[in-house]
């Protein structure tokens, strides 16, 4: 008798048993895969989020909001700052470069955001080419993020209208039908579309600085605005002298983007764990799950044991035939389990990116996946041997003269 056609026989002889001891440890393992996936997209987005910029000026407020709001474009910003300041902040010896950001409006839910060209060129390096078009030059003029073009098909020269508010459908401020009708009477033309950046930026809308200016025409002359500053220091030394000199005036905050970006990280590796805990839980569910399946099998399998040893198979081949049901059920939960997490992942990529600007890399194998494949194995294994021993501790003689 083989043994794999022996096990085979013996998980089909209980179907419902062991499709719920497959599901369940499929399901755990899934569980661990989609949170390893959002936990590489976290360090991956953390690493690549802000670029040089060690420093970032913005209105007071949360730092940490400041970071998600420029770098993430997700939430609201802290509020608005002089324009003035950016030239105070570009004659400082200690700036080695420094451009300022204008946001508030949105097309079809995607920010749109006023970023001086030579941005591009600092954060990426000059390698990165447009995958289509040119950069903007002139007013109107805009480049699109490749999730942007992607999802909303956009092309070069094709041109839309924006509305007021960071998402579809809202007005921050309240301003009312003119300012609306106003948003509507300005016209954007795509000129250009971005190649894939891998950060936050592949969904956002981009244009010239005073695109905000001339969409509120409240700011104009002395009264002009803007949202951050973002500043790459000559050096880290450079980086605290900046901090502590803007930081100092009325209504601005200067902060460590590095750290506020650690202060979300943080949050999330918090809300992983307390995640987790779920896991554990769900892991010990699927331990008993296939404890359960092997105790009731032990009694049908008592007679089958008896006659194995019986008619003189090896002692290997019994404890094998034991303990590799439970193996073998583990194994397909495994394999259901990571293939579920990474499709999971894959189907999931974009609602994810969307809402947090989390890239999720579903097809790569990550380092803790390995040892996921052991543990599962290993509590298959440690979950079969109890009911393995019992089986084969009874006396064949005894069992069959009963």
């Amino acid at each position: 008798m083989k043994l794999v056609s022996l096990l085979w026989s013996n998980i089909l002889h209980r179907k419902t048993l062991s499709l719920l001891t497959i599901f369940s440890v499929a399901i755990t393992v899934a569980l661990v895969v989609f949170l390893l996936l959002c936990s590489q997209g976290v360090e991956q987005g953390a690493e690549k989020g802000y670029g040089p910029f060690e420093v970032t000026i913005g209105a007071k407020g949360s730092a940490t909001q400041l970071a998600l709001n420029t770098y993430y474009h997700i939430g609201a910003p802290t509020g608005n700052i002089p324009y003035t300041l950016l030239d105070d902040v570009r004659k400082d010896e200690l700036v080695d470069t420094a451009y300022a950001m204008t946001t508030g409006d949105n097309y079809n839910g995607f920010p749109i955001v006023g970023m001086e060209p030579g941005y591009f060129v600092t954060r990426y390096g000059a390698d990165k080419q447009m995958a289509n078009g040119k950069l903007y030059d002139k007013l109107g003029d805009t480049v699109v993020g490749s999730h942007v073009a992607s999802t909303l098909g956009l092309h070069v020269g094709d041109k839309f209208q924006g509305a007021h508010g960071l998402v579809k459908g809202t007005d921050d401020d309240g301003d009312g039908a003119e300012e609306h009708d106003h948003h509507h009477s300005f016209t954007y033309t795509v000129v250009g579309i971005l190649p894939p950046l891998m950060t936050s930026d592949d969904r956002a809308v981009f244009t010239t600085l005073d695109y905000a200016w001339a969409v509120h025409e409240s700011q104009q002359g002395d009264h002009k605005e803007v949202t951050t500053i973002l500043v790459k220091p000559k050096s880290l030394l450079g980086a605290q002298s900046i901090k502590t000199k803007y930081g100092q005036i009325s209504n601005v905050q200067a902060i460590y983007t590095s750290k506020a970006v650690a202060d979300v990280v943080n949050v999330v590796d918090k809300g992983t764990q307390a995640l987790s805990v779920v896991t554990v839980i769900c892991i010990l569910l699927a331990a008993g799950s296939i404890l359960l399946s092997l105790i009731a099998a032990v009694n049908e399998r008592k007679k089958d044991v008896g006659l194995l040893r019986l008619i003189g198979k090896s002692k290997r081949f019994i404890w094998v035939s034991l303990i590799g049901e439970g193996v073998l059920l583990t194994f397909i939960g495994l394999l259901a389990g990571l293939l579920i997490g990474h499709v999971g992942g894959f189907i999931s990529r974009e609602a994810v990116f969307e809402y947090s600007g989390l890239q999720i890399q579903s097809w790569n194998l990550m380092p803790g996946e390995w040892l996921l494949v052991v543990g599962t194995l290993l509590i298959g294994v440690m979950a079969s041997v109890g009911p393995a021993l019992q089986a084969y501790r009874v006396d064949p003689l005894q069992l069959f003269r009963s």
